[in-house]
């Protein structure tokens, strides 16, 4: 009895230890891919057809995996990359894993990763703002450039811990790493947020700040670039969803504009970004989408010239899921400015907009494939 005993206790601890040792790895992805029509695209003005990828959501492939350690505890990894479905370059030439890089733990406390990812601005942006139904790649330009972080910027050598959802409250920290020998502050990055999620009702909020990581002069490695705040909050009124978000975006260092002309939206030294819209479920496959987005900069300047300029873009759109993974869609934009070029809807910054103020408009056509 005593042996026999013994043996199954021996066979229990065992199995213990093999279930601790469990992993998995998992592949996924997403291809989109859009048939674009542009108005006013680059020096000239003249018209632009394309097929481009990932207008709606940023074409990638990735690897995550989960191990357990036991004690509620998991070691994680995710390694993500962006790429042109139309081409099939790479996102970012010469950075395999341009989107996230991490490796880290998980457990009842919350996640710690380490590696090259996002602050909690785009999770707030996610939830919130437009880029969670119309994508990164057609609202960049409208959320001043990209710079208010809420498409998705990544640090590289960064910490993020995301603590656990307790009563509908979690919370984020966040911090880059500058590496600079001599200088703790050059390239260092802050940020933290936090959302609270009860039925209907989400609101959340999310504070990123970096340094530069070396001398421009007149500014000094060390010195404070960029400073962003975003507050956005929404809720599910049956089948809508009512959403908006309010961003404020400095940057300390930008230099009063000698020029009278247009100049580029990101040359000024803050912006307000406001940001409302919609996403009616007509049933389970049909949804109605609609959103504008405003934005205020202010310009700094040494002589004539306005000192206060705006963009304003209007999208809707249809979206029909054929299923879970896949779905067509269409989409227009409309966005004008006031007092400077036109930063352009979809691209990267500046890459097809107009040299002047006008509006641009444009369609999108597309079919987008998760797995």
């Amino acid at each position: 009895m005593k042996k026999s005993a013994l043996i199954l206790a021996a066979c229990g601890m065992a199995a213990t230890g093999a279930q601790a040792q469990q992993g998995n790895v998992t592949v996924y992805g997403v291809i989109d891919m859009s048939m674009v029509s542009t108005s006013k695209a680059a020096p000239g003005n003249n018209s632009r057809f394309s097929l481009d990828s990932g207008d709606q959501m940023a074409s990638r492939i990735g690897f995550k995996g989960k191990e357990e350690l036991g004690g509620g505890l998991a070691a994680i990894f995710q390694l993500e990359t962006g790429f042109g479905a139309d081409d099939g370059a790479m996102a970012t030439p010469g950075t395999l894993f341009d989107r996230k890089s991490v490796v880290g733990l998980s457990g009842r406390f919350g996640t710690l990763t380490l590696g090259r990812q996002t602050d909690y601005l785009e999770d707030i942006g996610t939830r919130y703002t437009s880029f969670q139904i119309f994508g990164g790649g057609g609202v960049r330009a409208g959320h001043f450039n990209g710079l208010d972080r809420i498409t998705g910027a990544r640090t590289s050598h960064s910490l993020r811990f995301d603590s656990a959802s307790d009563g509908g409250f979690s919370g984020s920290l966040f911090y880059g790493v500058g590496e600079v020998a001599g200088n703790n502050s050059a390239g260092r990055a802050m940020g933290m947020g936090a959302n609270y999620a009860n039925g209907p009702f989400g609101i959340g909020a999310a504070y990123y700040q970096s340094k530069l990581a070396a001398d421009a002069a007149p500014a000094r490695a060390g010195d404070t670039d960029l400073k962003t705040f975003t507050l956005g909050a929404s809720y599910q009124a049956g089948p809508a969803k009512i959403f908006g978000a309010w961003s404020r975006t400095r940057r300390p260092l930008q230099q009063p504009l000698a020029a009278s002309g247009l100049v580029n939206l990101t040359s000024a030294t803050r912006a307000n970004i406001f940001d409302l819209g919609v996403d009616y479920a007509v049933n389970g496959s049909l949804h109605l989408i609609g959103s504008v987005i405003h934005d205020r900069a202010d310009l700094a300047r040494t002589g004539d010239g306005a000192t206060r300029a705006r963009t304003t873009q209007f999208n809707l759109g249809v979206d029909y899921f054929l299923s879970k993974r896949t779905d067509v869609y269409a989409i227009a934009s409309r966005q004008q400015a006031s007092d400077a070029i036109n930063p352009g809807v979809i691209g990267a910054a500046y890459a097809v907009a107009p040299t002047d103020d006008s509006s641009q408009n444009v369609l999108r056509l597309g079919l987008r494939h998760k797995f």
